[in-house]
């Protein structure tokens, strides 16, 4: 799972033209649910929504008090684009989102969890699919971003490099390669204008 939280002064939902959730000081949470996510993953990222320092305290030391110290609203909103895999071309990819019916019950699980280790009246919700314009009033502005998988990319699948086998596999690819000598060559300077 993916989200990306700003701390803000105020936000709000509205669905054709229909306000449907606003706040006012707290956490906006921007969540995207993967394929391959679990409710593990979905339990763990609303622990850290509600953990996550990004206020200062009394006596102004930095990134010391959470949404629930500051008693603080949580606004969630689900944005699957947050997956978008940008690596071939200009056109996102969101093959690494899960799909409609899978992704609503993680994401329905998540909401519920946050409002479940918070205050329920306190957690405010955007609308699944819909099409909705977020107003926000960041502060700071304060963007984190967090992942509960992130030795996963954009596209579902795992980094490369993150496993021993992928790795020796690689350098395999690597050594294959060696005694073959590379070709080089020079232009003209004047086919370089």
């Amino acid at each position: 799972m993916k989200a990306v939280l700003q701390r803000v002064a105020s936000a709000s939902v509205t669905v054709d033209s229909n306000l449907v959730s606003s706040i006012g000081k707290g956490v906006l949470v921007f969540a995207a649910v993967a394929k391959d996510d679990t409710r593990k993953e979905v339990e763990s990222m609303a622990a850290k929504v509600l953990k996550l320092k990004m206020w200062p305290d009394e006596s102004g030391g930095t990134w010391k008090q959470n949404v629930q110290d500051i008693k603080g609203e949580v606004l969630c909103v689900s944005q699957f684009t947050l997956l978008a895999s940008t690596k071939k071309g200009n056109k996102p990819d969101f093959h690494g989102a899960a799909g409609g019916e899978e992704a609503r019950e993680l994401y329905d699980q998540f909401f519920a969890k946050v409002q479940e280790l918070y205050e329920p009246a306190k957690v405010k919700n955007g609308v699944f699919q819909a099409m909705m314009e977020v107003d926000i009033q960041n502060s700071g502005p304060v963007t984190l971003e967090i992942d509960t998988n992130p030795h996963k990319g954009q596209d579902g699948n795992k980094k490369p490099g993150n496993e021993q086998g992928e790795h020796q596999q690689s350098r395999a690819s690597a050594d294959e390669g060696k005694g073959k000598v590379a070709e080089s060559f020079q232009l003209p300077v004047e086919l370089l204008d």
